[in-house]
């Protein structure tokens, strides 16, 4: 496997231009058919996070600021490393064409704001899926040559430009209660793009998601996860894993629901909409030991 190794994250936005220019060409050429992802790390070796920045993360996400970064805070920083992996590399599918589908984190200990860090990320494999490819991309931090904290965020390409909406999964053999309530303003997505890099304009405002098929902007996937996890009592060490269902348009009102499940074993949350009921992600965690 090819090594990239980098001393500081790399902007994300240098990658805007590349992937611009291969949608605007997605237009007039028939889409790529290979998938197979090119076997490359990259690593960003040995680095302190920012602590403005971190302040600015937990601000916009409620986390407090209680000296710990939020293991989803390194899931965030890896997502420049992808959207470089994905322009600098022989990347098989078309960047614009990519959903968001589902992201998975387990923190291995506490992670204090002043140590230092290395965090890599590589491509995972790829696998069929109902709408078109489904691949992953794998995560780790390193802290004093100790698995610190993982990662997997998985994506769907889709050859053809579409509406999705992930199958909607069954939870109503738990006794789910609501947690919490809590509205999300309409320049939710502007700001979290400010700390986050991803300036995906179905994000920004109504007008610029209306030219993707939306009728208004729609929440980061990333940041309704944050949301919810800042959200939650996590210990120590912790496995979260949530599934992207459908988007949240802004702005609007959600309810957090939560349960254990039969074996107490782990706990279920449902994010929805406070009014019509909509799904719009769910998932759950469970203690690691």
């Amino acid at each position: 496997m090819k090594i990239r190794r980098f001393s500081r994250i790399p902007k994300p936005y240098l990658t805007y231009p590349s992937i611009l220019k291969e949608g605007f060409i997605q237009s007039f050429v028939k889409q790529k058919t290979d998938d197979v992802l090119p076997h490359v790390e990259y690593v960003v070796d040995d680095f302190y996070i920012r602590a403005k920045h971190l302040v600015a993360y937990n601000k916009v996400c409620g986390f407090d600021n209680d000296g710990n970064i939020p293991a989803i805070y390194f899931a965030v920083l890896s997502q420049a490393l992808q959207m470089h992996m994905m322009t600098q590399e022989n990347f098989p599918f078309t960047v614009l064409s990519l959903v968001h589908i589902g992201n998975q984190v387990k923190q291995h200990a506490y992670l204090p704001a002043n140590q230092q860090y290395q965090l890599s990320c590589r491509f995972g494999t790829t696998q069929p899926h109902s709408h078109g490819v489904e691949f992953d991309f794998i995560i780790q931090v390193h802290a004093k040559n100790q698995l610190v904290m993982e990662g997997i965020s998985t994506y769907l390409y889709q050859p053809e430009q579409q509406y999705f909406n992930q199958e909607i999964s069954s939870l109503s053999h738990l006794n789910l209660h609501q947690q919490t309530t809590w509205h999300i303003p309409e320049n939710i997505g502007r700001r979290y793009a400010l700390v986050s890099g991803d300036f995906n304009l179905i994000h920004l405002h109504a007008l610029t998601a209306k030219a993707f098929g939306f009728n208004q902007a729609v929440a980061h996937g990333m940041w309704s996860k944050a949301k919810v996890m800042a959200q939650l009592n996590l210990p120590e060490k912790y496995h979260i894993d949530i599934t992207f269902k459908q988007p949240i348009d802004l702005p609007t009102t959600v309810q957090l629901q939560s349960a254990f499940d039969e074996n107490k074993t782990q706990t279920h949350f449902r994010l929805l909409d406070a009014q019509n009921h909509v799904t719009h992600a769910d998932g759950q965690w469970s203690a690691l030991s």
